[in-house]
This record gives structure tokens, C-alpha cells and sequence, in this order.
């Protein structure tokens, strides 16, 4: 079964595409909006709804397969790709992608990523452009042979296909003590990622944040069903560089006198530290962790920003300059180099979290779940969305019904 023809649609994400440097300089909110001017290349302001772009692989059969091309709620931070501009992507999309598209066996998928990536003197592609086509190639896969998705990668990644579900993680957004209500009653895996990305939720030396913390894990308590004891996750998006200090000894004990007041719980603390680019984020966060580790067994440091491609990831895993890896699904491009960094990081004794970003879109969340179940992650996120119901209906459901279908086929 081959690839016809293809088509575009325009999508919405869920949720916005913002200017982080602005956000980190104290641009004021206004209700939902930021006021003032944007700082980063791209943005025409500092907050901007997020733009998705659909690509559609019409089939032999007649059938379409999906993928949205999509961007990460930073975008153009910690080395990343610029705010995504749909018809620039669509522009380049035509002229380089879709000529190697048409007539491609659909059943090839995996081996179809590599070969419309190729990029031999050019520019490697917009990585949006990679996660979109990506998602539609391994779906046309899926269709042509009549299995998941997850199955597709599996067997490309030489694994059985998945039989257990991977642990969801929800997060918060700005409505940061409704949503915690919100992930306690559903029973949430991990919780409650908690949006520290500026000095009012820090407060001075980190009190706001441990107030957080300690009041989160006190609702568990209040809350939550006898035995109930998620995983305390939060991004602090660089704040503990910022507001207490960026030497690694006294972040690491920050850290572990932090996780002495929730004993009850593991504590993952993200992105503690930007350190400015990849070399110094790794050296940094490899003093970190073995700092951290000689301190305590219940905290975590979870790699985030200038983690972001493959290399990037490989790079932080050869260096054990983190706990936990957040495989940012739009930031890594094709989807089975989500994968590979998923296995990578697993074979390492390194948490896989499969990630992504709240301006994603429900089909692309959806496609993400079966790379998180192919590959093993140790967590995934529910997205897209900054609301906890949303995504955890969306990644939630969609893995339940891809370990049904699978599990049907073997019985």
C-alpha cells in the first residue's frame, strides 16, 4: 500500500506558545495575557496562541493518517527552534518532505522516518516538521499492517510488543491548588509539575516554593485514598540558579532539605538550574547528582532544558548528568528518535520520561503515548493542555485502548 498524495490542515494546540526570557525578565500578567514586549526572535508577543499544522498521508486504500506539526511551549529557548510559523513550515514541508513522500510503502514507516529526513548538504529539517511527518508515517504503518502504532515501534526497536501501562503525570498549569484537588481524586501517578517559572512563585530563597511543596504534599494526605503516594514533580524552570544559588553542592542540598519535608514521597525536581547552554547544563548537573546522591535516595534531578535532540540526551546520558530525562517529544524531532532516547535511557538505569508540551495537539499527545508504550518509558505526560482533565483523558484512554487492542491479539 502506497502514499498517494498529501494534504494539509491547519490545527490549534493546546494551549500557547510563550517567550520565557520575557516571562523570566517579570513581564506583568493581565489575567490569562502578559503585558509588555517580547524578548525572543519570533514571538510578536510575549504570550501567542499555539499554532499546529496537519499533514495527511492519503493511501492506496483511501484512508488519511495523521500527524501535527507542532512546537514546545518555549519556543526558541535553551536551544531550541524558533516560535513555529505554519506556512513558512508548510513552505519548506512541500518543497524538501512531501516530493519524498509520494510513493513510499506505507508499511515501511520507521524506515520511511529516515529516509524523508535525510538531509544530506541541506539544513536538517524544522524539528516540527520531523515530529509531524513522523507521526503520520508510523500511523500509515500501522494502518497498512492492521496493529498499534506501538507495536510498529516496538518491533522496529527489536522489543516485544508492550503489555504494561506507563505512569501518567499531570500537570498544573497556573491554577496550581484546584488541579492538585484535580490529580489527588483521579489518582494521578506523578503530580503536580506546578508552573515555577517566575520570582512571586520561588519567593525569596524559595519560600513560596517549599510553602508549595509541603502544602501539596499535605493535600495528598488530606486527600488522597489510604496507600495513595505519587511522585512529587515539579519544574522550577531554572529558579533555584536564580533565586538561591547556582553552585551545585548547595543546589543539591537545597534539594535534599527539601525532599526531608515530604518523606513520604519521592521528590523530581526539573530544570533546577539553566546554566546557559548543553556543555555547562551536563557538568553542572553531573556535580548535582552526585552531590545529591551522596545526600539523600528520595530526590531526583530531572534534565529539561539544552536536553533536547537525540545527541543532546545521549550526551546527558553518557555523563549521568541526571536522574530522569524529559524526551521532549517536539524538541527531539522523528518520533523513533524519541523512541531511541527512551531505550537509551532506560539501558542506562536513567528515568525515560517521555515528554512534551502543553501546546501540543491531541492527535500528536495520542501518537506520543504509543512511542512511550513501545519504548518502556518510566513516565509520560498527560497533554496537551495546561488542565489536568483534558490530557489525562486523552493519554490516558488512548493507552488503555492500545494495551487492549494488543492484548486482544495475543489471547
Amino acid at each position: 500500500m502506497h502514499i498517494e498524495k498529501v494534504i494539509f490542515a491547519p490545527a490549534r494546540g493546546g494551549f500557547f506558545y510563550d517567550d520565557q526570557a520575557a516571562i523570566r525578565a517579570g513581564r506583568e500578567m493581565d489575567g490569562v495575557a502578559y503585558l509588555g514586549e517580547p524578548l525572543t526572535p519570533g514571538f510578536t508577543s510575549v504570550r501567542e496562541p499555539a499554532r499546529a499544522l496537519g499533514i495527511g498521508l492519503v493511501l492506496e486504500d483511501g484512508a488519511v493518517v495523521w500527524g501535527d506539526m507542532v512546537s514546545v511551549q518555549y519556543s526558541g529557548a535553551a536551544g531550541r527552534d524558533p516560535v513555529f510559523d505554519p506556512r513558512a513550515i508548510e513552505a519548506v514541508c512541500r518543497a524538501r518532505v512531501v516530493p519524498q513522500l509520494i510513493g513510499m510503502e506505507a508499511a515501511a514507516g520507521p524506515d520511511n522516518c529516515a529516509r524523508a529526513f535525510a538531509h544530506g548538504d541541506e539544513p536538517r529539517l524544522p524539528l516540527a516538521i520531523e515530529y509531524g511527518v513522523s507521526q503520520a508515517l508510523l500511523r500509515a504503518a500501522a494502518h497498512a499492517r492492521r496493529v498499534t502504532v506501538a507495536e510498529v515501534v516496538a518491533e522496529a526497536l527489536g522489543l516485544p510488543a508492550p503489555g504494561e501501562p506507563v505512569p501518567i503525570f499531570a500537570q498544573s498549569g497556573d491554577d496550581r491548588r484546584n488541579a492538585v484537588d484535580t490529580m489527588i481524586l483521579k489518582q494521578v501517578d506523578i503530580l503536580p509539575h506546578g508552573l515555577i517559572n517566575s520570582a512571586g512563585k520561588f519567593g525569596a530563597d524559595g519560600a513560596a516554593f517549599i510553602d508549595y511543596v509541603r502544602w501539596v504534599a499535605g493535600r495528598i494526605e488530606a486527600l488522597g485514598a489510604p496507600g495513595y503516594r505519587p511522585v512529587l514533580h515539579f519544574d522550577v524552570y531554572g529558579w533555584i540558579g536564580l533565586g538561591h544559588s547556582d553552585d551545585p553542592r548547595a543546589v543539591a542540598e537545597f534539594i535534599a532539605r527539601l525532599a526531608a519535608r515530604v518523606p513520604d514521597h519521592t521528590l523530581q525536581i526539573e530544570c533546577p538550574v539553566d546554566y546557559g547552554s548543553r556543555a555547562a547544563t551536563i557538568e553542572n548537573y553531573a556535580a548535582i547528582v552526585e552531590a545529591l546522591d551522596g545526600l539523600t535516595d528520595k530526590a531526583r534531578i530531572v534534565a529539561d532544558e539544552h536536553c533536547n535532540t537525540l545527541a543532546d540526551i545521549e550526551a546527558f546520558i553518557a555523563a549521568r548528568a541526571a536522574h530522569v530525562i524529559q524526551v521532549k517529544t517536539p524538541d527531539v524531532g522523528d518520533l523513533m528518535d524519541t523512541a531511541r532516547a527512551i531505550r537509551a535511557a532506560r539501558e542506562a538505569g536513567i528515568g525515560a520520561y517521555c515528554g512534551g508540551t502543553s501546546a501540543e495537539t491531541d492527535h500528536s499527545a495520542r501518537a506520543c503515548v504509543h512511542v512511550a508504550l513501545a519504548a518502556r518509558a518510566s513516565m509520560m505526560l498527560a497533554k496537551p493542555g495546561m488542565g489536568v482533565n483534558e490530557g489525562l483523558t486523552i493519554v490516558g484512554n488512548e493507552q488503555a485502548r492500545a494495551l487492549a487492542q494488543i492484548a486482544a491479539r495475543r489471547s
